[in-house]
């Protein structure tokens, strides 16, 4: 019996009144979450509590800071509450309210005559959205060659030279074996992208002792529980990785059976030097790639005979030269590797100083590599059957994974590092072993994916195909007749051919030029390009508000849409508010950036938590705001395009919820794969359900479905997966998926600049296309580094890899983090930090609390070099511009590297902020530094093959400069016209206790 004066306690209680399941947005990890409500008086109900959703599959309940924050996200005073016509001059932020009518139809009025004479004069760009299926798919149907997501200036590097090599790629196609790896390597990882599901992961390797090694410049987040921290110097991952390579080739310690089995090592590859066929796959009259078998039929040593490469129970060669039955000479894939990094240049202690790791180290990772894929004796008991027919007892497994990010993409030597990275993981047998990095499905797709870029408009105004695509060959690019960009990006062109993602970061400057030609109107959905967004930040604000002889802006029209007042919305015309993402239907597509795990495939929605009509404003207005998708939606409509209105002109979807679930893609393939079919039951593929939307919410908003577990590995050949994935409309057939150490594609490229082929490059880009589309990665020394003045230069007297070279009068031998003669001696890059995601939570009081300003951030060694002291307010000088800001010491930074938080520096009056808010005066930001070209100015800071910009090949000097009394950071611009928020703290959640207390 309880005592008499005990108080009865609620040991359980619950976090609200109500709570619903959906999808955070605070940042690209789409995790599930439970928002729970409660009464808030005159305001209805409000949020009182975010917590992770235990019953969904990317998260299983974690949460992380940016996700608990999503509260003061949708209440944030930043929130834009209204459309805005712009009144003033652009860039001031002088705006007047404008209803949602006169919104659309001057969109409308600018957007129908564009159509109707060139549909080329709409550059649509996205940025951090995550509806690309919706807003491809719109550009198509308008007709626009001029479309791009973010990925051009975040990971296409990573994408394509994963996709080219092995039909998949790091980050949303796939992950580690969290539960079999004992050696994961972890390269140029941050904490901004997947961090929920790494951070279960890890927990795991950790639990189990698996080890865990970090190859980064800054040791950070996950660095830091790293078992073994690699501070290699930016841009030198790939040759870090040539020389495991040389060593593991060198050892012996490869897996030959899986690169026959699964990969084109024995692929014949013709050796005919100046000829239109040289590097180009050896192929029978069909078309059949050959190979050189040995047995059988049984043949003394030198003796056998050319057979398909595809053939099953043969035993082809893999090293020597060969004489096919036409007489040209031929050979191995294999061999082509082994000739190449087996090349003392490749040997740990020719590349140790360079990558700034000791030989020894090197050479000790590449042992334990071996160790783990080899000596583990990793077996699954698990019967499954090849794509050939053949069946195994069980799945031998290869306990080595690798992960990676931004930190190896973002350089102009990216996409062969990427490939680098994969070919090490071939050759250990890597790729959907037990225990390596695995597909998530829909992955693996086809080499090179079957969908290529958009050309040309159909006689309805369309375009043939989505704007965004895999570039077979030269034919393929968007070139006109005398080989120049067709596009305002240059995606897709000569200068950057297999920008599968398009170029953003390239889009501004282009059409301030007129390059290659006038556009009318720019449309941008989240994408801060005046700020954290855009190289060369100042001279891009220049270019949007630049104007011509007669008084006219450049760029003529403006179009904007995000749901906060971000430096951005400041260089509109028309300015389209957004909604919060617990305001709207969201669907995370398949389609587009999926969510599956290797072990299931997955998608979900999001769905409205609150009507937007009954949110107050910051000021306590109603807001009178519209999701992005359905005001598309809604402009396709009244542009009558094809396929968003019925014949008689009238809108075919209501609004994006609609369209989320009537519109198929191919028939029977919609945007969510869950209860489809008329009745619900089928998934995958079937007719649209009206119901669909109901049956998500029912189900924590996502749906998953098991791969069956003889089908789990080996995805690439596992027939089971295989035939379960096209059922589901993953893939096309059921044939196999064979993984290329060597690329064919690159080579065609190489053979046009050599003067073969109908489709050849003009004169300037015959040399660039020729040495940097090779068929094998290779790596050359980041462009900025090579042409601003360059420490460590490589010194490679062999053709492969092929640097570029320093301009006249620079480059150098400096010591390591040492001046020397270079003017540029120091690496800088920018880490996005685990509590906030690009600029999104620039205006959340929860995590603004965490850092509210950012300093650079320099090894204590370095500072001591240079005369600086801790908190100094220093110089930091690229060959591009100069910036000051306050330093800070940190050891977790290797010397000769300085670094600081990205997107945590604003512009006053951005964000509404307060005036005097830390972001705004001591906040910074490296783009200031980073110029948009090449300091020769002959291409885009980018990655020649993918067009990627290569944030991270920043190289400055830093200097002590004077006290500045006013302890601000520089440069500094004009205040935006936005109104600021309150002074006064912002508090959540004192009502709803004091609520509370009064029951």
């Amino acid at each position: 019996m309880r005592p008499p004066n005990e108080p009865a306690l609620d040991l359980s209680p619950s976090p609200g009144d109500e709570v619903k399941t959906t999808t955070c947005y605070m940042c690209a990890c789409r995790c599930g979450i439970k928002v729970w409500l409660a009464d808030g008086g005159d305001r209805g109900k409000v949020i009182r509590y975010i917590q992770g959703n235990p019953a969904h599959p990317v998260n299983q309940g974690v949460l992380c800071a940016k996700g608990a924050s999503g509260i003061m996200q949708h209440y944030a005073p930043a929130r834009l509450e209204k459309p805005l016509l712009r009144v003033g001059e652009r860039g001031k932020g002088e705006f007047r309210e404008i209803e949602w009518e006169e919104a659309l139809q001057l969109a409308t009025s600018w957007l129908a005559p564009i159509r109707e004479r060139n549909p080329d004069e709409l550059a649509f760009f996205t940025g951090r959205d995550q509806s690309q299926a919706l807003t491809g798919w719109w550009a198509q149907q308008f007709g626009t060659i001029n479309y791009a997501a973010h990925g051009g200036f975040c990971s296409v590097n990573m994408a394509a030279g994963g996709l080219y090599t092995f039909g998949g790629s790091f980050w949303e196609f796939g992950e580690p074996d969290w539960d079999h790896t004992q050696y994961l390597m972890l390269w140029g990882v941050a904490e901004d992208h997947d961090s929920n599901p790494i951070k279960l992961g890890l927990g795991k390797l950790k639990a189990r002792g698996a080890k865990v090694v970090a190859v980064n410049p800054v040791r950070s987040g996950y660095g830091a529980i790293a078992d073994e921290w690699i501070g290699i110097r930016p841009g030198t991952d790939g040759l870090f990785a040539f020389a495991l390579i040389h060593e593991l080739l060198r050892m012996d310690r490869i897996d030959l059976d899986y690169l026959v089995r699964y990969a084109n090592a024995h692929w014949l590859v013709v050796r005919n030097p100046g000829g239109a066929d040289d590097g180009l796959f050896a192929r029978d009259a069909e078309g059949n790639v050959l190979c050189w078998a040995v047995a059988p039929p049984p043949a003394e040593a030198g003796e056998g005979a050319q057979a398909r490469a595809d053939a099953i129970d043969i035993a082809p060669a893999v090293v020597g030269e060969y004489t096919l039955a036409d007489g040209r000479r031929a050979t191995p894939v294999f061999q082509l590797i082994a000739e190449r990094y087996l090349d003392p240049q490749y040997a740990p202690d020719a590349v140790s100083e360079h990558c700034g790791i000791p030989a020894d180290t090197i050479r000790r990772i590449a042992r334990e590599l071996a160790q783990a894929a080899f000596d583990s004796n990793l077996k699954l008991p698990i019967a499954w059957t090849d794509a050939w027919g053949r069946e195994h007892k069980e799945m031998v497994g290869r306990p080595v994974s690798m992960h990676a990010m931004r930190g190896i993409s973002a350089h102009s030597n990216g996409f062969h590092t990427c490939r680098a990275l994969h070919l090490l993981q071939l050759l250990l047998g890597a790729i959907d072993a037990p225990g390596s990095f695995r597909y998530q499905p829909p992955y693996p797709k086809p080499i090179p994916l079957p969908n290529r870029p958009g050309k040309a408009r159909k006689p309805d105004g369309t375009l043939d195909a989505g704007p965004l695509g895999y570039v077979h060959g030269p034919e393929d690019l968007l070139v006109d007749g005398n080989g120049q960009p067709r596009r305002i990006d240059h995606a897709f062109s000569w200068a950057y051919p297999l920008s599968a993602h398009g170029m953003m970061h390239t889009v501004i400057r282009n059409a301030h030029a007129g390059d290659p030609y006038p556009i009318d109107t720019l449309l941008m959905f989240m994408a801060n390009m005046s700020w954290n967004s855009a190289m060369n930040t100042g001279q891009t604000m220049q270019w949007l508000t630049d104007k011509d002889e007669s008084g006219d802006y450049r760029i003529p029209h403006i179009i904007y849409s995000d749901a906060f007042a971000s430096e951005m919305v400041a260089y509109a015309d028309l300015v389209l508010p957004d909604t919060t993402y617990l305001e709207r239907f969201d669907a995370i597509s398949l389609l587009d950036r999926p969510i599956s795990d290797a072990d299931g495939a997955a998608d979900a929605i999001r769905h409205p938590v609150f009507d937007p009509a009954t949110q107050a404003g910051s000021d306590g207005r109603q807001r009178d705001v519209r999701g992005f998708q359905s005001v598309l939606l809604d402009l396709g409509a009244r542009l009558g395009l094809p396929g968003m209105v019925h014949a008689d002109g009238s809108p075919l979807y209501r609004d994006y919820a609609d369209y989320i679930v009537r519109h198929e893609r191919a028939p029977g393939v919609g945007l969510l794969a869950g209860w489809r079919g008329e009745d619900g039951t089928q998934h995958g593929k079937g007719a649209p359900n009206p119901d669909q939307l109901q049956r998500y919410i029912e189900n924590n908003g996502f749906w998953r479905e098991e791969i069956p577990e003889h089908a789990r590995y080996f995805k690439m050949a596992n027939r089971g997966y295989l035939e379960w994935a096209q059922k589901l409309g993953f893939v096309g057939s059921t044939a196999p998926i064979v993984l290329q150490l060597y690329s064919e594609p690159l080579q065609k490229f190489r053979l046009a600049a050599q003067g073969h082929g109908e489709h050849q490059p003009p004169p300037e880009h015959r040399e660039r296309v020729a040495t940097y589309f090779d068929p094998l990665p290779i790596w050359y020394e980041p462009f900025e580094s090579a042409q601003a003045g360059a420490s460590h230069q490589y010194d490679s007297t062999q053709p492969h890899p092929l640097p570029s070279p320093p301009l006249e009068g620079e480059g150098g031998n400096a010591s390591r983090g040492g001046q020397g003669n270079n003017p540029f001696p120091l690496h800088a890059v920018t880490q996005r930090p685990m509590f906030m995601y690009h600029s999104w939570g620039s205006q959340n009081a929860w995590l603004r609390q965490i850092t509210a300003r950012n300093y650079l951030y320099l090894h204590p060694d370095t500072g001591a070099k240079h005369g600086i002291v801790d908190e100094d307010w220093i110089s930091v000088t690229s060959h591009h511009g100069s910036i000051t800001v306050q330093a800070k010491f940190a050891g977790n930074v290797q010397p000769d590297t300085v670094w600081t938080w990205n997107a945590i520096g604003k512009r006053r009056g951005a964000w509404r902020l307060a005036k005097n808010a830390p972001e705004g005066g001591k906040g910074f930001l490296m783009n200031h530094l980073i110029s948009d070209i090449t300091p020769r100015g002959d291409y885009a800071n980018a990655d020649p093959v993918t067009g990627q910009a290569a944030w991270f090949d920043l190289r400055v000097r830093i200097g002590k400069v004077a006290v500045d009394a006013a302890g601000q950071a520089r440069p500094q611009f004009a205040p935006l016209g936005f109104a600021e928020a309150d002074e006064a703290p912002l508090r959540y959640g004192a009502a709803l206790r004091a609520r509370a207390y009064k029951r």
